[in-house]
């Protein structure tokens, strides 16, 4: 294990881990001085909460929820982060000012060192960086700067971007399979998942993860999730039955049990 816990479709970042995307900018001429380029991303929100689902579940944690994603889940509670949209670009104050209650698509352009610096003015150790689909973009330096400032680093992906993060970030893989993007689960984030947490709404949703983790021989230590969409009592009794008879584990999203976000 590596944890050192320690809209609008858009243009799919290059496979060859270098700058791609909108936002993966060089700021004030950087690049042409010599120095190293400044990665800038779109922060939809960051906020202070419990982080309910999963390995981590009531670990206190800061999310990073970044903007951007094309999957395209039908039941995705967070649509206002897909669309990339010079338009809805705020400045950062007015991010961070978001106190979740409306659902907007206004983002902020941040660079790492801003980011990082905001995450230390929280108390939890454990930083969540979330979407959107935040693997669109490059996240070594943003993972980097953050565990150098001494938090632990965990990604939640889909599963169908290149993983780009520091090699000691926990890494959480919801494959979307299916979904109205059109895009695959990738068998190299699948080997580089840390566990594995899949959304339950019916039956063949454990098929077709049971087909996946077959598939790529996915190894058997490590963790795999289900979680019942919506909460639901025939979702969450298929998710205890498909748990009990695999060896799996059941995720039930603690922070919406008490209340938080």
């Amino acid at each position: 294990m590596r944890f050192g816990l320690s809209g609008r479709a858009m243009a799919r970042p290059a496979a060859s881990g270098g700058p791609a995307g909108p936002y993966h900018d060089v700021i004030g001429g950087a690049e042409a001085a010599g120095a190293a380029p400044r990665t800038v991303l779109p922060l939809a929100e960051i906020f202070e909460t419990i982080q309910g689902e999963a390995t981590h579940a009531g670990t206190p944690a800061v999310f990073i929820r970044l903007q951007g994603c094309a999957v395209g889940c039908p039941w995705c509670d967070t649509k206002e982060t897909w669309a990339l949209d010079p338009a809805d670009e705020v400045p950062l104050a007015v991010v961070l000012a978001k106190d979740g209650a409306a659902k907007s698509p206004r983002h902020a352009r941040a660079e790492v060192a801003e980011l990082a610096a905001i995450a230390r003015g929280f108390r939890s150790r454990l930083v969540v960086i979330t979407g959107g689909e935040p693997a669109i973009h490059d996240l070594r330096p943003l993972s980097a700067a953050l565990l150098e400032a001494g938090k632990r680093v965990q990604l939640e992906t889909s599963g169908t971007e290149p993983i780009r993060i520091d090699p000691r970030a926990w890494v959480t893989v919801s494959p979307k399979i299916g979904m109205p993007g059109g895009f695959t689960v990738r068998p190299d984030a699948l080997h580089r998942a840390d566990e594995i947490k899949m959304p339950v709404g019916r039956a063949r949703d454990v098929e077709r993860l049971g087909a996946l983790l077959a598939e790529h021989a996915i190894a058997p230590e490590v963790p795999v999730w289900l979680q019942p969409l919506s909460r639901s009592a025939k979702a969450t009794a298929l998710c205890v039955a498909a748990a009990t008879e695999h060896g799996w584990r059941v995720s039930i999203q603690v922070h919406a049990f008490i209340g938080v976000r």
